[in-house]
């Protein structure tokens, strides 16, 4: 879910400002309660998260481990720490500029916003997801559709709308919100043309770092028979202390 890793995976996270605690969720609108289940999942300043991803296709798959830092929208670094032949890649945001650094050819490349809907990895993701350039809050309208049970928990269905002037890969996508723990359990992300690219869903439920979230995410292509990409929570943490500093090319290379 842009929903998810764009977060997860190099969680650029949203705004700091928190909804009050004590609105009730009767008094909450749609934008609301997906800005809570946003921070709920990435934290309101800054996170550290530790995962897996495998990338399942019909005839192979393939797990590449990761860390990643996040500090508000404007800074994420992601280092891949397996399989062996990536091992030491890194990916940078810094603003609305993107980086690659590859130590196996000792080469640092800029990613043009032209490479935002291609594969990470060779996974389901894109690029966008994990260097979350677009934000599911500031780049989207919001409005709740219906409440439904989904996995035994009753959740607010919201429909995510894309503002004309924003640079978003996906024209709406439909989220079903935990009512209770505002965690995603389930998001449908379409194209432009209207049809479903995606289905994403939200599993394993645990407590980590006093937050009950999802330690597996799953995504499933819709028109690709036999494919997906799992993705697991090894560890998280939320708010952590980084300073902007540490987004840095420089330390691209030396980052472990």
């Amino acid at each position: 879910m842009k929903t998810y890793l764009k977060q997860i995976i190099a969680p650029a996270l949203l705004i700091a400002a928190m909804v009050p605690a004590n609105v009730s969720a009767q008094q909450l609108s749609a934008r609301d309660i997906v800005k809570k289940a946003d921070e709920k999942f990435n934290g309101e300043k800054s996170g550290y998260s530790v995962m897996s991803m495998t990338i399942v296709r019909p005839s192979w798959q393939r797990t590449v481990e990761f860390k990643s830092w996040s500090l508000g929208d404007d800074y994420a670094l992601t280092l891949i720490t397996a399989p062996a032949r990536e091992k030491g890649q890194t990916f940078l945001k810094r603003g609305t500029e993107m980086w690659n650094w590859n130590p196996s050819i000792n080469r640092l490349i800029k990613l043009p916003p032209s490479m935002m809907s291609q594969g990470w990895m060779g996974s389901d993701y894109t690029n966008d997801d994990i260097l979350r350039e677009s934000s599911v809050v500031s780049d989207y309208d919001h409005s709740l559709e219906a409440e439904e049970e989904v996995d035994g928990r009753l959740c607010y269905r919201i429909r995510l709308t894309a503002k004309e002037d924003a640079g978003v890969l996906w024209s709406h996508q439909v989220w079903w919100v935990d009512k209770k723990d505002f965690i995603v359990l389930r998001a449908e992300l379409y194209d432009e043309d209207g049809y479903l690219v995606r289905t994403e869903r939200g599993m394993d439920l645990r407590t980590m770092d006093g937050r009950l979230i999802p330690t597996t995410i799953e995504l499933v292509p819709a028109e690709q028979e036999g494919h997906k990409t799992v993705l697991k929570i090894t560890e998280i943490k939320f708010n952590i202390t980084v300073e902007g500093s540490f987004f840095s090319q420089q330390n691209m290379k030396s980052v472990r």
